[in-house]
């Protein structure tokens, strides 16, 4: 499988968003924080994104991203190809040249794969993964402990 963690950061990230976005504007700073996601990482995915209509930015003070979407028309596998990230478990990339530039006798095995993974992360939406209990016990410990850190730099001002 070729799912690096763009595919895995860019699901985590919106899952982060969905949970929050009924609260208005997401910033990256506090999904980077919760998710230990590099800010920067974070801008590059949110870009494709955004081109892709998965995500809408808000300007100004109070802005951040918000889901373009409904939560619930949004598949993981749309996230995944909106970063360009290949689901591919052949090692040609579908071109069938893997066995001296030609096909290998396990290709379509390879592309049946692929098949299935693609079928099962189309059949997952993002509101999916926000209403699992688990996902939302996750999140109440990130919101606690933000709230404790930001409870320790008020302290410090």
């Amino acid at each position: 499988m070729r799912l690096t963690t763009k595919g895995r950061f860019a699901v985590t990230a919106m899952v982060d968003l969905a949970l929050r976005g009924g609260e208005g504007p997401v910033t990256l700073a506090g999904i980077s924080e919760r998710q230990r996601i590099s800010l920067s990482y974070l801008e590059q995915l949110f870009g494709k994104l955004r081109r892709h209509a998965l995500v809408e930015s808000v300007r100004g003070p109070g802005g951040g991203y918000c889901l373009a979407k409904d939560m619930h028309s949004v598949s993981v596998a749309d996230i995944i190809r909106a970063v360009d990230e290949p689901i591919d478990a052949t090692q040609c990339g579908g071109r069938e040249n893997c066995h001296d530039d030609h096909r290998c006798m396990t290709h379509d095995l390879w592309t049946k794969l692929n098949d299935k993974i693609y079928e099962y992360l189309a059949s997952v939406t993002l509101g999916d993964l926000v209403e699992s209990q688990h996902v939302k016990n996750i999140a109440v410990l990130q919101d606690k402990r933000e709230a404790v850190q930001a409870g320790k730099s008020a302290a410090y001002v």
